[in-house]
């Protein structure tokens, strides 16, 4: 009787642990961000008024990423910021990062599982390294989470798959992947319906972006796409590279990298429930591109969550490896490796159908 009455306590109090949590976290980032705030944001906010001024959207000149307000992100998307950009002068800026901590949330709140296990990945939010800075930073990450977790509660209904796989790969090449696990697990209505959102919102942007900003575009990530040799990056050839190691032999590792990934990921998509290769598909994506910066992994938060819905409760050490309190002692090698954790775990776990909240089965 005393340990159900702790249990119930735990219970009880595991919302309002969870609210704290993430309350604390996003705003100690913030109150200590200084000129950070917003850093990724003043790149998307450049990027729209150059569109407003008439200029041209890429710079012509950059050849690495991670510096200062360069837009590294499909036209499209610097149309959807023209709004903020009209608006005074850090207005734009807190309305985004109100709307990054609100994203994160909605997220969070939208997800298939238990409602225990949601308020867990909202304390664990709070506590995550990733999380917190990719809110600080004004990243898109938070948008891409909330499209990823209501494609995974839609996961049933393939036209709107293909909305979200649409979306997502306007914001940030990654997630075009969603459409290769469509074609291996013939969800022909997905493909046919985000190729044609994606090619109606390309046609529609066109007048304001012009065809050149495409070409701009991907001559652009040619130049910056050095998976080894970027300052910062957290891909396995990178963390090498950057551990001592020569670029070729980095480089070798990299490559052995991805191959190591594809296999996963056919064989998850192939092989197991529709969620798990869901997932899977969400963490290759990441894994498959040749920037990993730290603050991607808050998209591990939704097979964190798949995994503690499956009871499988040592998954919370994935946030906690990157978590605030450990982050001057988390080495580099830890982002590559709890991505791998979260690419195949899923695999390893025993469940007789997908493991949601209704423990319906998906559809193929």
């Amino acid at each position: 009787m005393g340990g159900a009455r702790v249990t119930r306590l735990g219970a009880a109090a595991l919302p309002l642990l969870a609210i704290l949590s993430f309350g604390a976290g996003v705003a100690t980032t913030i109150a200590f961000a200084g000129e950070t705030l917003g850093y990724d944001f003043q790149a998307y906010l450049a990027a729209a008024d150059r569109l407003v001024d008439g200029q041209p959207l890429y710079d012509h000149t950059v050849d690495i990423a991670g510096s200062f307000a360069i837009f590294l992100y499909p036209p499209p998307f610097a149309v959807g910021f023209i709004p903020l950009a009209l608006l005074p002068a850090g207005v734009g800026l807190w309305l985004w990062i109100a709307a990054c901590v609100g994203m994160t949330v909605a997220a969070i709140m939208i997800l298939p599982v238990r409602a225990p296990v949601r308020w867990a990945i909202l304390l664990l939010a709070g506590l995550d390294w990733p999380v917190v800075y990719a809110i600080k930073l004004g990243q898109v990450g938070p948008l891409l989470l909330l499209l990823f977790a209501v494609g995974w509660r839609l996961i049933g209904s393939q036209s709107r798959l293909g909305g979200i796989g649409a979306a997502g790969a306007l914001i940030k090449v990654q997630p075009a992947l969603l459409f290769a696990w469509a074609l291996l697990t013939g969800r022909w209505r997905t493909i046919t319906t985000g190729l044609a959102l994606g090619a109606g919102a390309v046609v529609l942007t066109l007048p304001l972006v012009g065809v050149t900003a495409w070409t701009d575009y991907f001559a652009l990530l040619g130049r910056v796409s050095a998976p080894v040799t970027t300052p910062h990056n957290f891909t396995a050839g990178a963390v090498a590279f950057q551990a001592g190691m020569a670029e070729g032999p980095s480089g070798a590792l990299q490559i052995a990298a991805v191959l190591v990934t594809l296999s996963i990921w056919v064989f998850a998509v192939r092989g197991r429930s529709a969620e798990v290769g869901y997932l899977a598909t969400i963490v290759a994506s990441q894994l498959f591109s040749p920037l990993l910066w730290d603050h991607y992994a808050v998209l591990l938060l939704l097979p964190v969550a798949w995994l503690l819905q499956a009871r499988q409760w040592w998954a919370v050490a994935i946030p906690l490896v990157t978590s605030i309190p450990l982050l001057a002692i988390t080495p580099p090698v830890a982002y590559p490796i709890v991505f791998f954790v979260c690419l195949i775990a899923p695999l390893l776990v025993r469940a007789s159908g997908p493991i949601t909240s209704q423990g319906a089965e998906a559809s193929p």
